[in-house]
């Protein structure tokens, strides 16, 4: 059993993969600031999994409470950073904050993971790296482009960073670039749910057909894609959760031929937005009140992966396509403890 440290523990992906982890034999302590999340996804980890959790409310953002949890825990052999700002469009508004927070948390965590004898480190990354993707399904050697966001730039930075403490260190990172995270756990006790009013396709499909919002905006529909409507690759969580215990895995294993690896996480497919929209209607039974709205800023067009290296070198393969993302995403909103 290996001790690995999870930032951003209670949000989304991170309850996800903590739950994974855990089954698949990992001790598992958590960090959140709970900004944009709430305590009891700690709770329901527990539940699944059996197993009593060690979880740290504090701010990244904050060196010296970071220290605490390392100093607390010298035995820890891995790290997964998911913890940060991640909304596209509000990182359009207020660009000063996701610089501060992204980096200054991403380099406190660096800084303790020196310190404190850390080598191994999972980075989770986005494909917004790639920017306006001109060749498609993008490869881990697609070019990155300028970041059509905030965000975008803060994880293109984040990669850097990394890159080069791996490069002139002992440290081994992997950075995972993940499309588009979506869907809920099998148990129906986690799934998406921000405390912030949520901005993520699916939550706004689901929440619009369960009466929690007036309708559903489809942001464009005059691309260069097949119905105009954005392309996008929609990955499951829980596909999502395992793919970050097969790079902890393969980073303790000492698989990893470089000191740095990327890997691209998705089901290698696009979906329009009006296409995810159908397959939501097919699996519920629900005709979806939704409207075509303008463009919105820093939206990529289309965008999918390739996931050959990840199943090759990690082990790892999507098992859920988009309309079990919607089944387990209409179940996890008709069933929401919080």
């Amino acid at each position: 059993m290996s001790k690995v440290l999870v930032t951003g523990g209670s949000g989304y992906i991170g309850s996800h993969t903590a739950v994974d982890l855990i089954q698949n034999g990992h001790e598992v302590v958590t960090i959140d600031n709970h900004h944009n999340s709430y305590t009891a996804p700690i709770d329901y980890i527990e539940q699944i999994t059996g197993q009593k959790l060690k979880h740290y409310k504090l701010d990244l953002c904050d060196l010296n409470a970071t220290k605490v949890v390392f100093e607390e825990h010298n035995d820890i052999k891995g790290i997964i950073h998911f913890a940060a700002l991640k909304a596209v469009g509000e990182s359009t508004e207020r660009p000063l904050l996701y610089f501060e927070n992204n980096m200054k948390s991403l380099l406190n965590v660096m800084h303790c993971a020196q310190e404190f004898g850390v080598k191994n480190f999972i980075f989770s990354s986005s494909c917004t790296v790639y920017g306006q993707a001109t060749d498609l399904p993008v490869t881990e050697n697609t070019e990155m482009k300028e970041a059509e966001s905030p965000y975008g730039r803060t994880k293109q930075l984040g990669e850097y960073m990394l890159k080069d403490l791996a490069q002139f260190s002992k440290f081994q990172v992997i950075s995972l670039r993940y499309f588009n995270p979506a869907g809920a756990h099998n148990s129906g006790l986690l799934g998406e749910a921000p405390k912030q009013i949520a901005l993520n396709l699916v939550p706004v499909i689901t929440e619009t057909a369960a009466g929690k919002r007036k309708e559903c905006v489809v942001f464009g529909n005059d691309y260069d894609t097949r119905d105009g409507s954005c392309v996008r690759d929609y990955i499951h969580v829980e596909d999502l959760a395992s793919a970050h215990t097969c790079a902890v895995d393969y980073l303790l294993e000492e698989k990893n031929a470089d000191s740095y690896e990327v890997f691209n996480l998705g089901i290698g497919d696009g979906v329009t937005v009006l296409e995810a929209i159908k397959a939501f209607e097919e699996v519920s039974g629900i005709q979806l009140n939704y409207r075509i709205g303008p463009r919105r800023s820093g939206d990529v067009i289309a965008i999918y992966s390739n996931y050959e290296r990840a199943k090759k070198y990690l082990g790892w393969k999507p098992k859920f396509g988009i309309k079990e993302i919607m089944q387990s995403a209409w179940h996890w909103e008709n069933n929401r403890p919080f």
